[in-house]
C-alpha cells in the first residue's frame, strides 16, 4: 500500500512560497522562448546568433526554468573568458554571467536563485578562478541576490549600459581545496 508521498508529483521546488518549476539545460528549441523572456524583461537585447554561440560553446551553463504550465519562465547563461591575471602574464579563466532573466509573472518564486545555484557549479567545472558579472546599480533585488551568493562589488563601470546607467562589477572567488 502506497503513501501519499508516493503519489505526489516530483517538483524541483517543493517550498510553499515557491511555484513549481524545473531547471534544465537549454536546447536549440528553447532559444525563441529565451529570447522572448529577454526582450520582455531586459533592456539589453542580443541577436539570435549570440544565444546560439553561448549554447554551442557553454551548454552546461545555459539553463532554463520551466514553469508548471511548461513555458520558459527564466534563463541563465554563462561563458568562460580567458584573460591575463592582474599581477602576472599567465592567463586565468573567469566564469562571466552573460545574462539572467525571469518573467515578471514568475518572480519572487526562487527561480533566479535556482538558476544560479544550478549553473554556477556547472561553469565552475571549466577550471575558473572566479565568477564575474555586471549589474545595474539601480537593480537592488539583483544586487542583493548576488550578494547572497557570495559576490562582492569590486568596482563601478561608468555608463556601462546603452542608456548610460552605471554597472557594478561584482566578483566571487572560487574556493580552492
Amino acid at each position: 500500500m502506497g503513501t501519499d508521498k508516493d503519489s505526489q508529483p516530483n517538483a524541483y521546488n517543493n517550498n510553499e512560497n515557491r511555484s513549481q518549476h524545473i531547471i534544465r539545460s537549454c536546447t536549440i528549441e528553447d532559444l525563441e522562448g529565451v529570447i522572448d523572456v529577454n526582450e520582455r524583461e531586459l533592456p539589453e537585447d542580443y541577436p539570435y546568433f549570440f544565444y546560439k554561440s553561448i549554447l554551442d560553446n557553454f551548454p552546461e551553463a545555459f539553463l532554463v526554468a520551466i514553469n508548471a504550465r511548461g513555458k520558459i519562465a527564466g534563463y541563465v547563461m554563462w561563458r568562460v573568458e580567458r584573460i591575463p591575471a592582474k599581477n602576472s602574464l599567465r592567463l586565468i579563466s573567469k566564469g562571466h554571467l552573460v545574462s539572467i532573466a525571469v518573467s515578471t509573472d514568475s518572480r519572487r518564486k526562487g527561480i533566479a536563485s535556482d538558476l544560479l545555484a544550478t549553473s554556477m557549479p556547472a561553469i565552475e567545472k571549466s577550471n575558473i578562478t572566479e565568477f564575474v558579472l555586471e549589474v545595474r546599480v539601480s537593480n537592488y533585488g539583483a544586487v542583493d541576490l548576488y550578494k547572497n551568493f557570495g559576490f562582492v562589488i569590486e568596482s563601478i563601470k561608468k555608463k556601462y549600459y546603452r542608456d548610460g546607467e552605471n554597472a557594478y562589477y561584482m566578483i566571487k572567488t572560487v574556493e580552492t581545496e
